[in-house]
């Protein structure tokens, strides 16, 4: 028996003439949350439907604990999916779009149809099996009330309950979720998220939830699965994808506000240098340029020159926007001498108030964080870093 509720091995799929899945490997544990994010187009909703069985691949294979399922008919594939758009039957009230999946597998077509489930052995006892589940389910998510209602008289958050509730209806071994959330408000996506994960972790579910909203994958999922380009570039914790890209690509679309990417090259002694000046690290690589620096906007700290000039390591940047949040400040600025490179910074609450006083066009000297150690060559290839070397200058900038 293996651990593992899903496996996809080599999955292709071509549309005309587009690649759209490009030999696809992913594993799911059992009970496990997985995120599928990535830019439009990348194939993520491909993939769920080739799971589901609404498509077939091309090749490669899809496995579900242990057994493949590549020929099974959706229905036979134990999966339930829940889509953006709630795909609840309008003409049934709330109580009737939970009993019907449930009454689908459990009872024949007579045993359905109230004129004649009377006649029906064991119909009975089967329906009363059902409304207990139902209320069950309508416990769980707290649409008791909501049980005579039609889905036109329903809230868009209730909608996503129900929708929940059908899904859960099928006892499935997976869960699939295709953007479940998008099309709510962000007060409500926050309340549903939270209730959402609470929900997958009780019942044990795997699931796998595609979104192209990085906080939901941040904040909910065990691992995040990164889709480029009709692969999975990277697969990882959420910390281990941001803290820790292979790839430059997965480096960009990971975060908010984006990576900052700068220019480099290596001295004869592989440190690194960026925009020419020189940074307390070492590279894996041959010296020369072509390289490039990906700095997360918290591994950038600000000094004001007014106060002190810029120190060998240092680069200058010009301000170009304040962003107050509350909790933090963004700072957007241009880079002296490249005023086609710009960078952000986040400034947490310990400098918030130097951050908000900053003045348009003022100009201030930038320190890159020790921490920041992301380096791609030209073909965005992460360069392994050697060990830590001293900054060229000894006193380092708070962030």
């Amino acid at each position: 028996m293996t651990d593992k509720a899903l496996i996809l091995r080599g999955l292709t799929k071509r549309y005309d003439a587009a690649d759209i899945l490009r030999g696809v490997d992913l594993e799911l544990g059992t009970g496990e949350f997985v995120a599928l994010v990535g830019p439009s187009g990348c194939g993520k909703s491909t993939l769920l439907r080739l799971i589901a069985g609404f498509d077939g691949p091309d090749s490669g294979s899809i496995a579900m604990a242990g057994r493949p399922i590549d020929r099974l008919a959706p229905h036979e594939r134990d999966i339930a999916m829940v889509f953006q758009s709630f795909a609840l039957y309008p003409h049934m009230s709330v109580f009737e779009n939970l009993a019907t999946p449930l009454a689908v597998r459990r009872l024949s077509l007579a045993g359905r149809l109230p004129l004649t489930r009377h006649l029906v052995p064991g119909a009975r006892a089967g329906w009363a099996g059902i409304r207990q589940d139902v209320a069950e389910i309508a416990r769980m998510l707290r649409i008791e009330p909501l049980l005579g209602r039609r889905p036109g008289q329903l809230s868009g958050g209730q909608k996503q309950r129900v929708a929940l509730g059908r899904a859960i209806a099928r006892r499935p071994n997976l869960f699939l979720m295709d953007e479940p959330l998008s099309s709510l408000d962000a007060a409500l996506r926050t309340e549903l998220r939270v209730e959402l994960v609470e929900l997958q972790r009780r019942l044990g579910v795997s699931c796998l939830y595609v979104t192209h909203d990085q906080t939901e994958a941040m904040t909910m999922a065990d691992r995040i699965a990164v889709m480029l380009n009709g692969r999975v570039a990277q697969a990882g914790t959420p910390a281990e994808v941001y803290g820790d890209p292979q790839h430059l690509a997965v480096a960009r679309f990971i975060g908010t506000p984006s990576i900052n990417i700068l220019p480099a090259e290596l001295g004869p002694d592989r440190r690194l240098f960026v925009l020419g000046q020189a940074q307390p690290l070492r590279v894996a690589a041959e010296a020369g340029a072509g390289l490039i620096a990906a700095i997360r906007p918290e591994h950038l700290a600000f000094r004001r020159i007014a106060q002190r000039t810029p120190e060998p390591g240092d680069l200058v940047g010009t301000v170009r926007h304040v962003e107050h949040l509350g909790h933090e400040a963004m700072v957007q600025l241009a880079l002296a001498g490249r005023p086609d490179l710009a960078v952000s910074i986040r400034v947490g609450q310990a400098r918030l108030h130097e951050a908000l006083a900053l003045a348009p066009q003022e100009q201030v000297a930038l320190r890159i964080a020790p921490e920041s150690r992301l380096v791609f060559d030209a073909s965005g290839a992460r360069l392994p870093a050697l060990p830590v070397i001293g900054h060229p200058a000894e006193t380092a900038v708070a962030s």
